[in-house]
């Protein structure tokens, strides 16, 4: 996609910037929705949401298809928020089927790629852009998403419309929520996600462009290299769930945010493009559990009935780290070129440990 934008570094930085307005947008309203919805009519919000997104792009301008990421991040906050709080209250090992969700996820972003370079490089019969036609298989997707969260959520999609005194009770859940706002465990968790995950969005999103910039690669040739990070990501969510869990979770991803800076140190400070896709490589691996540890290390730091908007607000302000840090990237390489991506990466990830190592330990307590 860059080569049709240009090489303009503003233009993806607007991508980015939309992307992390959807996300703000839904940190204000999950609250609200969440006390007038069920969860069934929040998944299929999300989903719906994702599906005007996507049919939005094959033939948009490029003003509309950078808004439709706003659409597309609202609705990806809103059902992401809500099926991790839902899998983290599974009776059974929830920790293992938050890691198989998460492993989907990442699954999804290592054959994305692939497909997508090979639909915008086959022969047009249309007359759309080869990159823009990888958004009609985005459309089936989202299709069988909506599909998905209507049958298996059918017993809450269709309940009535709340009643007066659930109005009454939807005061108290936001005023619940403001309560939970003065919670330093849930800044210190949010904090967490919001640099680490804007750390690997950022390292994975602008790797291309540092390379052949900053490393003189082709594009041809370092054009999959992000590919190698969102492996390390499947690797490492399937693999390093288990020895989190037993090891302790708190001291795992601690190790784990020291070896991802550690080898953001390796990326940066080598010439190598070959020892710097294994080191983008690795950093996917160890970043892995990331997020499904997170989920479960909040799911028992806070008492079930907060769970929902705890969970939530975390999840939504991780994910805004995710779009706002590849902003900032961008623009500020716009001026000072694309070398600054290093530094600003191993930042994310220096303190991102910081925090994860302030965060409280997990209390012991009965279910």
């Amino acid at each position: 996609m860059v080569l049709y934008l240009s090489h303009w570094h503003g233009e993806i930085a607007i991508i980015y910037v939309t992307t992390f307005a959807g996300w703000l947008l839904a940190a204000v309203t999950n609250p609200i929705l969440t006390a007038h919805l069920t969860l069934g009519q929040l998944l299929f919000v999300g989903a719906i949401l994702q599906l005007i997104a996507q049919a939005l792009r094959p033939w948009s301008s490029l003003a509309v298809f950078c808004v439709s990421f706003l659409f597309q991040s609202l609705g990806m906050a809103y059902q992401d928020a809500h099926s991790n709080t839902f899998v983290s209250n599974l009776k059974n090992v929830p920790h293992r089927w938050l890691s198989f969700i998460h492993a989907c996820y990442a699954l999804g972003t290592f054959i994305g790629p692939l497909i997508a370079t090979a639909i915008a490089n086959s022969p047009n019969s249309l007359a759309i852009d080869g990159w823009k036609r990888v958004y009609f298989v985005l459309i089936g997707v989202s299709v069988i998403n909506v599909a998905g969260v209507m049958v298996a959520f059918r017993d809450t999609l269709y309940s009535r419309p709340h009643t007066e005194k659930q109005s009454s009770d939807n005061r108290l859940a936001l005023i619940a929520m403001a309560k939970l706002l003065k919670s330093k465990k849930l800044w210190l968790l949010s904090l967490f996600y919001f640099f680490e995950l804007g750390a690997t969005f950022t390292a994975g999103g602008w790797v291309v462009e540092f390379l052949t910039t900053v490393r003189g690669g082709k594009l041809s040739n370092v054009g999959y290299i992000p590919t190698g990070f969102y492996g390390g990501l499947l690797a490492g969510r399937l693999l390093l769930p288990e020895p989190t869990f037993r090891f302790g979770e708190r001291r795992m991803i601690l190790i784990y945010s020291i070896a991802c800076a550690a080898l953001q140190l390796v990326f940066w400070l080598q010439p190598s493009i070959i020892g710097s896709a294994i080191a983008l490589s690795f950093i996917g691996f160890f970043s892995g559990p990331f997020f499904a540890t997170g989920m479960s290390v909040a799911s028992k730091l806070f008492p079930r009935e907060s769970q929902p908007a705890a969970l939530g607000f975390i999840f939504v302000l991780a994910q805004a780290g995710g779009a706002m840090f590849p902003s900032i990237t961008g623009l500020i390489a716009t001026h000072a070129g694309v070398v600054v991506l290093q530094p600003i990466v191993f930042v994310l990830f220096v303190v991102g440990g910081i925090i994860w190592w302030l965060v409280p330990e997990v209390p012991n307590r009965d279910e």
